[in-house]
């Protein structure tokens, strides 16, 4: 089953998707996301000028190999560029392998684990009130799990919250928007906001908050520490993970579980944090991080050490990825959680899909393959369109890190 033809398709129903596809001999075609959110070029560059020549005639059921042929064959490894590209490879040879089977990926991957995979949506808003309301619409819909963030009183503009009703995409055309923050403001509103919702929604819900890097370990330990009556399912990125033994400092403070790794590239950026148990969940992505191959590696380590896994899914990965990763949560045995962010509705018509939602779980349903398509003649009539995630600054104008 050699590989005969590969190509790269950029297009933007909203926002910018980077797609893979490679066909075989036999004329079965997969598919795999390589969007890098705010760099999408890069990526679809280092596919179309390096990758896809070492791909012609290679064995497509040979998965496994041409991973490690990809990493370990280039001198410049690891890195979200070359990750993503690898990933889109291994992601569109998994599609291949189970559509020349006639089954669904998740039979390849040892079956399923569970009847479905239990999904968390967004709920925010411009202040607390909006977004209670906001809260309160997705447990309508029936999830079972609400990440909650809020626009924070004194400062003008928040990353992470949303604007519009479900399809948040923070990227924008133009130079890099410039968000506000201050840590003490932080602090001491969102205690308020999570005292707010569970007495509005009591005690079933899980609720979950992302604080997207911007705390030093000593400010992560407070927050954990000052959010433990209300028992959150986990606090998302507490603190910039480079530096892993600094996890050990929040651990000693508070028994809110603790997710990270949305931003991670191989198993070497997390092998520490999952080693000595400094976190609860890891959400390493099959577009970030390698595909499925190297994801469930890291999913296999994190088994031996009680760590379950939380992909991220928000709407910078396209519907080709939210297959994928569903397929791998449906499998894999310590699987925690997935977010789930919805696409708008030019984005599903781009990329039709056989999976579902329905009483806060997903499925990635029963087509052959990962049962997400690309329909190629819809996506040219959405062309690439540059745009950049927002940078942060401090108050006083002080650049500062996710």
């Amino acid at each position: 089953m050699k590989i005969t033809d590969a190509k790269v398709v950029v297009c933007c129903p909203g926002r910018n998707f980077v797609t893979l596809k490679i066909t075989t001999e036999d004329g079965i075609y997969g598919l795999g996301d390589a969007t890098l959110n705010g760099r999408e070029l890069s990526v679809a560059t280092y596919l179309t000028e390096h990758i896809i020549p070492l791909l012609m005639g290679r064995d497509a059921r040979q998965i496994e190999d041409t991973w490690q042929y990809l990493y370990k064959g280039a001198y410049w490894r690891r890195g979200p560029v070359t990750m993503s590209a690898i990933a889109a490879v291994d992601t569109a040879l998994w599609d291949i392998k189970a559509k020349s089977l006639n089954t669904p990926m998740y039979q390849l991957l040892g079956g399923a684990s569970r009847d479905g995979v239990l999904v968390y949506g967004h709920a925010s808003g411009a202040d607390l009130e909006k977004t209670v309301e906001a809260f309160a619409h997705y447990v309508k819909l029936g999830y079972k799990a609400v990440r909650a963030q809020s626009g924070i009183p004194g400062l003008s503009s928040t990353y992470g919250v949303g604007r519009g009703a479900m399809f948040y995409e923070p990227a924008e055309k133009g130079a890099p928007p410039v968000n506000q923050w201050s840590t003490e403001h932080y602090l001491r509103f969102l205690p308020q906001l999570f005292e707010r919702l569970r007495k509005e929604f009591g005690p079933e819900v899980h609720m979950l908050h992302d604080a997207h890097h911007r705390l030093t370990p000593i400010e992560a330990a407070r927050v954990g520490k000052d959010l433990e009556p209300y028992r959150l399912f986990w606090l998302e990125d507490p603190t910039p993970a480079e530096l892993q033994e600094s996890f050990r400092h929040i651990r000693k403070h508070t028994t809110t579980p603790l997710a990270v790794g949305e931003v991670f590239n191989t198993i070497f950026d997390c092998q520490q944090l999952i080693h000595e148990q400094l976190i609860d969940y890891i959400r390493t992505t099959v577009v970030h991080a390698g595909g499925i191959t190297h994801l469930k590696k890291i999913a296999g380590l994190a088994e031996l050490y009680q760590v379950r896994t939380g992909s991220h899914g928000a709407t910078d990965l396209s519907p080709v990825c939210m297959g994928a990763a569903l397929h791998f949560d449906l499998s894999v045995h310590n699987f925690g959680i997935q977010e789930y962010m919805q696409h708008t509705a030019e984005t599903d018509k781009v990329f039709p899909h056989a999976y579902t939602f329905k009483d806060g779980f997903m499925h990635p349903g029963e087509a052959p393959g990962i049962g997400v398509d690309l329909d190629e003649s819809l996506a040219a009539k959405y062309p690439y369109q540059r745009a950049y995630l927002p940078i942060n600054r401090k108050l006083d104008g002080t650049m500062h890190s996710w």
